[in-house]
């Protein structure tokens, strides 16, 4: 599975940025696919995810701001976010699954920058 994230960026607090991210595979259907930030010093954690059946999860610090959705049909993913915070600045990473799992990705994209200044 290759994955490209595309969409990062720098904008002021308030602003807003998508982010997307397409997965290409020769095999089976991706069931999993999210979000994952990681800034400086800290871990990666999940910013939201999405099952090809539509289930989502979403962090607690970016329920409603962001909106995790997926092409019908495709395993292309989206990321609005909006109402932008500087801590949300981070590098952002796509991450899917063959499984239906909104946790445990299993591969991974180059990530994305995203700054959000105050």
């Amino acid at each position: 599975v290759q994955l490209q994230a595309f969409g990062g960026g720098s904008v002021q607090a308030g602003g807003f940025l998508r982010l997307s991210c397409a997965a290409s595979t020769d095999c089976f259907a991706i069931n999993g696919m999210g979000w994952f930030r990681q800034g400086p010093g800290e871990e990666r954690e999940l910013v939201a995810a999405i099952t090809s059946g539509g289930r989502t999860s979403y962090a607690d610090s970016v329920k409603g701001r962001f909106t995790i959705s997926r092409e019908l049909g495709s395993n292309t993913m989206y990321l609005q976010m909006n109402s932008l915070r500087p801590e949300d600045s981070a590098v952002y990473f796509c991450g899917a699954s063959y499984y239906y799992t909104l946790t445990d990705m299993n591969y991974w994209g180059k990530g994305t920058q995203v700054t959000v200044s105050s």
